[in-house]
Formats: structure tokens, sequence, C-alpha cells
């Protein structure tokens, strides 16, 4: 089948809007909680084996970093420096890669704390410049205590780049598999996708994982000459933060998770999530929307608005739906609107206009996939999310998984247990790291988040059993504390925690504002998107 411009791009599946102005903002080998040697070695170290590892690692963690302007038309405080990290912890006097990191100052003498860091999702998702962003957007009392401290991970933006050499139509993910034809050509596809990053990168793939990026921040922490580390993680950066809790729990300070994954389900685990939740929130979505049918006239009725969805998928496999251009078939309007049934008023708003344009009606264009080619951002996710767990390596495994998520889940599943090239791809590194430990930390989630949904933070609390979890009742859309939508309860339990240290007593369940505050509507600045598939 033809992929129009709204297909979904691979990456990042799992990333949180940046805010313009004001940024929000796996693993390979298991480790035990006791393990905080720098080489996140799977043993707890002897005092000897921990001397004899810090003496190879001497050369990173020791290196002086040289501080430059980031660039001539940027604030001069945005300086940039290149930390050199061993591509294979294992062999740290192996082939040496860069990691490119940035800094600015805004602790205050008589009140600094540290660095805080972050991650804005992906896997793919780039942070170089989140340190200018917070350090121009956080609350006055948060910014006196930490100096702002922003990277790409390895193999992606500034950090040895990975680019595969894909095509636009290479990097189409998710695939609906619904015929045969379907999934022979699907498993064409991942092949093909596998064997160019492979004869292009050979061995260094195994080593682009989450486990090796907690690494790299743990050389960063000791480079900057730092005890610990705070952390701000969103969406797959919640991912990246459990995973050095677990290696680095000593080295652990403030950690703020935001919109979390499950770390038991990563990683086809969490593509398959969204067919059932997909199921809870459309449910959701047809009541909100039978309530307000002189506004959308999509059925008067939860039953009437879901007959009237499946119409228009029905009519686009027969005949396809034209919007800007854009021939639409039924596999197109299912993947576009899957994430837009957890904001209900902008589910109704998108499924409406698909009506109006499938009677020959003028309708304003629906939201795009970026168009250009992000050959590095599909690249290093593919390479996290193959090299970090365990993949089925039978296509007929896909295939049969596929056939019976579509009948189990009409919505999403064949698009969420169809092939992807990790089924092609050369394994990780290292075994899968067990995320399990109980180091201090903050989990925040909104109820209806389409892309890390309730049930994964859950999930993610449950594993890091030092965490408190702050949810959102009836909050939606992927990211809480600098999402769409602003919840003020949220904000201040995680800005105090920042300031304070001090979690919350129990767990705490905020509500979400009717309709939600949109920033757009503050004083704040307005939120930018960046990749929310």
């Amino acid at each position: 089948m033809q992929h129009s411009a709204y297909r979904r791009r691979l990456v990042p599946v799992l990333a949180l809007g940046v805010v313009a102005g004001l940024a929000p903002g796996l693993v390979a080998g298991s480790a035990s909680a006791a393990s905080a040697d720098p080489s996140g070695d799977t043993a707890a170290p002897t005092a000897a084996r921990a001397a004899a590892d810090a003496d190879r690692l001497a050369p990173y963690t020791r290196q002086k970093l040289t501080w430059k302007r980031c660039a001539a038309d940027r604030p001069a405080k945005y300086q940039c420096a290149t930390l050199k990290v061993p591509l294979d912890y294992r062999k740290p006097e192996g082939k040496r890669i860069d990691v490119a990191i940035s800094r600015v100052r805004t602790s205050v003498p008589g009140k600094r704390r540290g660095v805080l860091t972050f991650n804005p999702g992906g896997p793919g998702g780039a942070g170089l410049d989140l340190s200018l962003m917070f350090a121009n957007g956080l609350p006055k009392n948060v910014r006196e205590q930490y100096d702002m401290i922003g990277f790409d991970p390895r193999g992606v933006g500034e950090s040895t780049p990975l680019e595969c050499g894909l095509t636009d139509a290479e990097q189409v993910y998710p695939r609906p598999t619904r015929t045969a034809a379907e999934f022979a050509a699907n498993n064409k596809w991942a092949k093909t996708v596998a064997d160019k990053c492979r004869e292009k990168y050979g061995k260094a793939l195994p080593h682009i994982s989450t486990r090796n990026t907690a690494r790299d921040m743990d050389v960063m922490r000791a480079a900057l000459g730092e005890k610990k580390l705070n952390y701000f993680g969103v969406s797959y950066g919640t991912a990246l933060g459990a995973v050095y809790m677990q290696l680095f729990p000593q080295r652990a300070d403030r950690f703020v998770l935001d919109s979390a994954v499950d770390p038991a389900r990563m990683w086809r685990g969490m593509f398959q999530v969204w067919a059932p939740e997909v199921e809870r929130a459309f449910k959701r979505w047809t009541k909100w929307t039978a309530a307000r049918d002189a506004t959308y006239h999509l059925g008067d009725s939860p039953a009437k608005v879901a007959r009237t969805f499946r119409k228009l998928v029905a009519r686009a496999d027969v005949d396809p739906i034209v919007i800007g251009g854009q021939k639409l078939d039924g596999a197109e309007v299912r993947d576009i609107t899957r994430a837009e049934f957890f904001t209900v008023r902008s589910g109704a708003k998108v499924v409406a206009d698909l009506k109006k344009a499938a009677e020959g009606r003028q309708v304003r264009e629906l939201p795009r996939a970026q168009e250009q080619s992000m050959d590095n951002m599909t690249s290093s996710q593919l390479a996290v999310v193959c090299s970090d767990a365990s993949w089925p390596r039978d296509p007929e495994t896909y295939r049969r998984d596929a056939i019976r998520d579509g009948a189990r889940y009409p919505l999403y599943g064949d698009f969420a247990s169809t092939i992807t090239p990790c089924a092609y791809w050369d394994k990780g590194a290292e075994p899968a790291t067990q995320v399990n430990n109980k180091v201090k930390s903050l989990v925040v989630q909104n109820e209806w988040d389409s892309q890390t949904p309730l049930v994964t933070g859950k999930a993610m609390h449950r594993a890091l059993k030092g965490s408190r979890m702050v949810t959102v009742a009836g909050g939606e859309g992927h990211g809480v504390v600098f999402g769409d939508a602003r919840n003020s309860c949220a904000e201040k339990a995680t800005m105090g925690y920042l300031v304070t240290g001090k979690l919350p007593a129990k767990d705490l369940t905020c509500k979400a504002a009717p309709g939600g505050q949109r920033r757009a509507e503050s004083a704040e600045p307005a939120p930018a998107p960046f990749g929310l598939r």
C-alpha cells in the first residue's frame, strides 16, 4: 500500500513535546542495586575489583572538559563540550566515541546542590539544547540549586551519530498487517532496514543501548566533578533514568520520571500495550463525543459514535479519504487517530474532519508527520530498542501475533504486534537489565497518556520501590509537568521535590482541570511538538 505523508515515522515513539523556550521536558546487562562501579558491572565488586575498574575508566572519568560557546547565535552562557566515552565499557581501552554535552550555570553560591540533567524521550531524541531551555524556564528556586546540563545520547545528534542511509519510505512505522501481502511486504522491509544498518555500522550497533547511555551519564557526572547526579527524564527518558538508578544507586540523587514506561515491557511490549489501551480510550471517547453530538455530529450515543468511526475506516479501505491532497486508507485512519482518542476533544475534531472529507466537504488539514528525512533519529532509535531487549527471531511469530491481536484489538492490534527490523537485528552486547531497586524518585503520570499509558507508569512505580507516584486523574496528553495541559498540583509536587528533596508522604492524586488548562491560555510559553510518535 502507498504510505502517505500522514503515516507516522518510526522516530521517536516515546518522546514528549519540548516546550518552546521551556524544555519539558534498554538496556543491556543485569546489574544489582549493589553495583555502583562506573562500568556498571553485573556483580557487586570487591574492593580490588572496584579499584581495577576505576583505573580502567580513569581516562574517561578524569578527563578535562574543554568548554566553549555552543554557537555564535546562542547566548554566551550556553557552553558545549565533547565527552569521550568507550564504545564498549567491557573493553574501555578500545574504540572511543563522542558524547556532546552542554551546560548553563544557574546555581547560586551557598544554594548550589549540583547539576540537573535531562532526557526528552525517544529513543532518538536529542537533548543538547535542554540545558538552555530549562535555564530559561524552570522556577527560580530550582535554578538556584542546579547548573543545567544537556546532552545528546550516544548515536544521536552530535554524539557520534548513526545514520543507516534509510529512505523516507523505510522510516515509516508502524505498519498494518491484515493480509498475507502486507505481512510479506513488512517482512521484506524489516530485513532491508536491518541489513542496511548492519552493513554500515556492523559491530558497533549492539553497544548503542540504554545501559551504555546510562554509563555515559555517569562518566559525565564524574568528569563534571559531581558526587551525585540529579535527573529529569520524560517518556523513554524514564527508562534511561531507571537504568541509571539500577546501575549506580549510590550516585542517583533527585530523579524525576515523567510519563513512565514499564521496564518489564521493553521494548516490544511497550508497543503492544497501545492496542488494549486504545480500546479503553476509544470507549471513553465515544461516550464523551456522544454527549456533544450537537457540536461534532458523530452520533448521539456511544454505539452510534463507534459505528460512525468504523464506517469511516471501512469506507477508506474501499475509497480512500482525501485531505490536503493526501489519500488515507482505513489503516492510515486507524493509525492517525490512535493517539487522538486519549485526548477526547482532539479526537472528536479529527474524526469529524475525516467524516466531512469523506462526504466531499472542505476541511482543515490533519496534523502531519514530519516529512523530512530523520535518518539519525530512526537509526539511533532502532539501535536502542533492538539492542536493549530480546526480540522474536521467527517472522511467523509476528504474523501470528498480528492476526491474533488484530482480531482481539481491532483499532490497533495488528499495528502493535507486527514485525520490526529488530527481528533481523544483531543481539545486544549484554542481556536485559532488570529494574528493581529502592532508590528514591518521583514518578509523574497522566491518567490518559497515549504513549506511556497509566498501566506502564504504575509498573515503573512498582519496580522502583523507593518511589512516590503523582497521578493526574483525568489528565490527558503525553507528559505531565511540561505537557500541553497545566496541572499546578503536579507541578508543585515535582518542583518541591527538586528544591527540598522531600517526596510526598504517600502517593498523590491530582485532578485535571475541566477541559484541561492549556498553556497557550496561561502566561507560560506555548509547547512545540517534538515527535510525539
